[in-house]
């Protein structure tokens, strides 16, 4: 009787183990897949910032020379903003699938099913940040036109900072979407929030020119510190910070964090009203 026992205790330990794993899992997998069967919104998430790279650079090629930036082309400045761009856009719009799948009654099912909550926010932010991640690595393929040149330890490194990007701001456009049900209002918010957020990072002017206030604002901004790390990793020495990379890199890390642990809250919250 005791050997029974003893048998079968690693196969009740097993499922346990495996219940916020493989549902997480499973999750991601849904996310990707769904993702890249919207074909016009692959090309649309590379294609807008590309354009936008191209004309904005083009057009301020010759002014940017000539206001303090070294020497640097406009085109090669603005290639990590259009970068984080692509990554910001991915990273926050794949989480409208969790307004839709409220919607579908898709949401209820989970929440209903014998695995946690947290099932749900592993599953999302990781598809999304690996979207967010694949879509980045994808833009990088326009890096050798602005005179990029990855060694294997450089290309490691911006990978990962794009990664820290994605996974923060997947995390945080999961605690926007979470309690809304409202795709219109999702898109209010991020119009509000998150475009402020991408044009006080760096992207568009050096923090170095900026006013005072503006540079407070970015020194307070996050995404400032991936676009700082991504510069610095694409054309060293031209970053616009004091901080070093490795600097960079623990604020990203910690915001990452951070936006995990909020969604890990936001979906955790009991509340009066139904979640789905």
């Amino acid at each position: 009787m005791a050997a029974t026992r003893t048998a079968t205790l690693p196969a009740t330990l097993a499922p346990a183990s495996a219940g916020t794993l493989l549902p997480s899992l499973s999750l991601w997998w849904r996310e990707v897949v769904r993702f890249y069967r919207q074909r016009a919104r692959v090309v649309g998430v590379v294609a807008s910032p590309l354009l936008f790279w191209i004309v904005i650079g083009s057009g301020f090629g010759t002014s940017f020379r000539s206001s303090g930036a070294g020497g640097q082309h406009y085109l090669n400045f603005f290639f990590p903003g259009a970068l984080i761009m692509i990554v910001l856009f991915t990273a926050i719009f794949t989480m409208m699938s969790v307004i839709e799948d409220r919607k579908e009654g898709f949401l209820l099912s989970v929440l209903v099913a014998p695995v946690s909550r947290s099932v749900i926010v592993l599953g999302k932010v990781l598809g999304g940040a690996t979207l967010a991640t694949l879509q980045g690595m994808i833009f990088l393929v326009f890096a050798p036109a602005v005179g990029v040149h990855f060694t294997f330890a450089s290309f490691g490194l911006t990978v990962l900072t794009i990664f820290l990007v994605a996974f923060s701001l997947t995390a945080l456009g999961f605690i926007i979407a979470w309690p809304m049900d409202s795709s219109q209002a999702f898109h209010a918010i991020i119009n509000l929030f998150l475009i402020p957020l991408w044009l006080l990072s760096g992207s568009l002017f050096p923090l170095s020119g900026a006013s005072l206030w503006i540079r407070v604002l970015m020194r307070i901004n996050p995404l400032t510190y991936g676009t700082e790390a991504l510069r610095s990793l694409l054309f060293p020495g031209s970053a616009s910070t004091d901080l070093s990379l490795s600097s960079n890199f623990a604020v990203m890390a910690l915001f990452s964090l951070i936006m995990f642990a909020l969604s890990f809250l936001v979906a955790n919250r009991r509340s009066t009203k139904p979640a789905a």
